[in-house]
């Protein structure tokens, strides 16, 4: 089998509603899609979400990575050499981690259908459905409780609340929500590198009532001693998102034992193989380990969920960034049911986009 023709392009997609977060409002994402052909008639994809702010790309460096450093290494090889393909073009993209994300993801899926298996069986198959959380961005504390009410009726049962731009104002929603929803629905709060030290140990004695399950990124990402002080100071677990970019964020944080939960996003990792690694360094650490996502197209979160299904110590999902995404041309490509997800059963990723 050899890989015959290479495609890459761009998908703009709306968001239904915009949503705020600590730093940024996003009413709309741009997603690149990869189509790898190969000889016997089997077709990988791949997708990429680039985002100058979390990853440091745009769509149009994803676009130039593909046609310059991707289809040179990998057109006329062999696509079940993905760890050799993936070494080939790892130096020269190794500040694209969406690239190569999407250039891993789509090596993966030829793997999965050649062998005419889902990918999660082939990485381990430790479940075959995962609850994830779904998320409300920093809106103002009626419009806040209106949603999450409306979404355990929809059957979530996990919240992740955003906030970090103003701790009282998070407080009240968090103590709101609980009232609203009650004592069986899971709240995970995301300060998205928001907070002082002040404002997380202030944040933490207010909410104690509200049983939150754990807080993700309270503190800037650039400071590892803050982040650790505010770990060994807090009750609540801390996780860590923004500060984990590679294996080697990875191996520090459990080394210097700065946080308890890491937070592994394909697009900021650079695909399943390496995620795969980081879960084993989290694993090592007794780390628990939520897979996590951005705004993208349900093809890549389907990556992220055969990657969550294949390993025990992917304790938590918040895999949700494809929900409210306008003309996804892979809508379809996970199952979710009351606040659960499934892949399609189908081999490989489970899904071929149409375009």
């Amino acid at each position: 089998m050899k890989i015959t023709r290479i495609e890459a392009w761009p998908v703009t997609m709306k968001l239904a509603e915009p949503y705020t977060i600590a730093y940024e409002t996003i009413g709309s994402t741009t997603n690149i899609f990869l189509r790898l052909e190969t000889s016997t008639g089997i077709v990988g994809y791949g997708c990429a979400a680039p985002d100058l702010k979390v990853t440091g790309e745009t769509p149009a460096g994803v676009i130039e990575a593909c046609s310059s450093v991707i289809l040179p290494a990998f057109k006329g090889s062999d696509p079940l050499r993905p760890v050799m393909l993936m070494q080939r073009i790892r130096p020269r993209l190794k500040n694209q981690p969406s690239a190569l994300a999407m250039a891993d993801m789509a090596l993966f899926d030829i793997l999965g259908k050649t062998a005419g298996l889902p990918l999660y069986n082939l990485l381990g198959g430790f479940r075959d459905r995962m609850r994830t959380s779904i998320t409300i961005g920093i809106l103002p504390v009626r419009e806040t409780v209106a949603r999450a009410i409306d979404y355990t009726q929809q059957g979530f049962l996990a919240l992740k609340i955003k906030g970090g731009s103003d701790v009282n104002a998070d407080i009240e929603r968090i103590v709101k929500i609980r009232e609203a929803v009650g004592k069986k629905i899971e709240l995970r709060f995301d300060a998205n590198q928001g907070y002082s030290e002040a404002d997380v140990l202030h944040f933490v004695a207010a909410v104690r009532p509200a049983r939150l399950e754990l807080i993700e990124q309270p503190t800037p990402r650039a400071q590892d001693g803050l982040l650790g002080r505010v770990t060994r100071q807090v009750p609540l677990p801390i996780m860590a998102d923004e500060s984990l970019m590679s294996l080697k964020d990875a191996f520090r944080m459990a080394r210097k034992d700065l946080v308890d939960m890491i937070n592994i996003k394909l697009m900021k990792v650079g695909g399943i193989d390496e995620a795969l690694k980081i879960n084993a360094v989290s694993r090592a650490a007794d780390l628990e380990v939520m897979v996590g996502c951005m705004d993208e197209s349900a093809l890549s979160i389907a990556a992220g969920l055969h990657f969550a299904l294949a390993r025990p110590n992917v304790k938590y999902a918040d895999l949700d960034g494809h929900l409210d995404l306008t003309d996804d041309p892979a809508s379809g490509a996970v199952v979710l049911r009351k606040g659960v997800l499934r892949p399609t059963g189908r081999p490989g990723l489970g899904f071929n986009p149409d375009y």
